[in-house]
């Protein structure tokens, strides 16, 4: 049985005649969110049935559900591997967050992130992508919130390192007749792999951009970030510079603040040389604390220190909130943790 979820508007309706069915479905599905397709009553009951012993709707299983005080909530979704998959949802005033996972486990080695110390075990499906989303909307979105969401491809893995299924799932969920979300609404998270980030810059919708920089030297982030020392900084920013924005758009940088590592004056400094000339603003993260990374979180002093340079030197800054960091949910805390 194949999974609906893997599956673009345009590549179902080359597989169903009448070719309209496929817009009918995913209406269906991802509008009125059926969950079992003999609940499609425009279809005959010979369709339905036909469709059903092709077609899997299903959503992945719930192996584990985490609640955490500020009321955040991560899952392991097991999907049909066994494997799981780290999704977490995020509820705000204005608008929720869904993070999702694009790999199980990561390749990067990341020095301050417990998802690097896995390796990687495997890419996700489009469709494990785009089920996380619709997983975590149902559980936590009433009828009138149900599309109040972003969502951030800002779990588990580099997503780029998993480009072709990405993208899918990125214009599955774009999809007019499908959740309809806007470009402007997802947010793809890199390391910075510059050959990817090229390619992205080529796309005819592209999701905003975030690049996880840490390091503000090549010196520093080789030794955080060994992805540096493929693709150095200048080289990175360089693709930066000529990634297309729209109006009053801007590149996010992700700034792990490990105190005595990044948390300097002259780190602060060598960042606003960094950005000189880009549309950008800054999510600084202070480190989500773990027995088994050997870094620390800067002082509150130290962190609005960092932040008032960069706000000094006219670039939009702001700090992260710690958010299920009791639920290993935080920042760079995915690690299929189960208890």
């Amino acid at each position: 049985m194949k999974s609906f979820f893997d599956y673009e508007r345009p590549e179902l309706a080359a597989t169903l005649h009448p070719s309209f069915r496929a817009t009918q479905l995913f209406k269906a599905v991802y509008q009125r969110r059926v969950e079992n397709l003999d609940s499609i009553t425009e279809l005959s009951k010979g369709e339905r049935a036909a469709l059903a012993s092709e077609w899997d709707i299903r959503l992945p299983a719930l192996y584990r559900r985490f609640e955490s005080v500020d009321g955040t909530r991560r899952y392991l979704l097991q999907l049909a591997d066994g494997e799981l998959a780290e999704t977490v949802f995020i509820p705000e005033e204005t608008r929720n967050t869904i993070c999702i996972s694009s790999q199980v486990g990561c390749a990067l080695a990341c020095t301050f992130c417990l998802t690097g110390q896995l390796g990687l075990t495997r890419n996700l499906t489009a469709g494990e992508m785009v089920t996380q989303v619709l997983f975590a909307q149902r559980d936590n979105l009433s009828e009138e919130q149900i599309d109040s969401f972003n969502i951030v491809l800002m779990g588990m893995g580099e997503p780029l390192h998993n480009y072709d299924n990405v993208m899918k799932a990125i214009r599955i969920l774009h999809d007019k007749h499908g959740l309809n979300m806007s470009m402007s609404r997802m947010t793809l998270s890199t390391a910075g792999l510059l050959p990817a980030i090229q390619r992205l810059a080529a796309e005819p919708h592209i999701p905003n951009l975030a690049i996880s920089l840490t390091g503000a030297t090549n010196t520093k982030r080789n030794e955080l970030m060994p992805i540096n020392r493929k693709y150095p900084l200048e080289e990175l920013l360089a693709a930066v510079r000529q990634f297309p924005l729209k109006h009053r758009q801007r590149v996010t940088f992700e700034y792990v603040l490990l105190k005595g590592v990044t948390d300097s004056l002259e780190d602060a400094q060598n960042l606003v040389k960094l950005l000189r000339g880009i549309r950008a603003k800054v999510n600084l993260i202070p480190l989500n604390e773990a027995d088994e990374l050997d870094y620390r979180r800067p002082s509150e002093m130290a962190i609005q220190r960092f932040q008032q340079v960069l706000i000094d030197n006219g670039i939009a800054a702001y700090v992260r909130k710690n958010r299920g960091n009791d639920i290993s949910a935080a920042c760079g805390q995915l690690k299929k943790m189960v208890v």
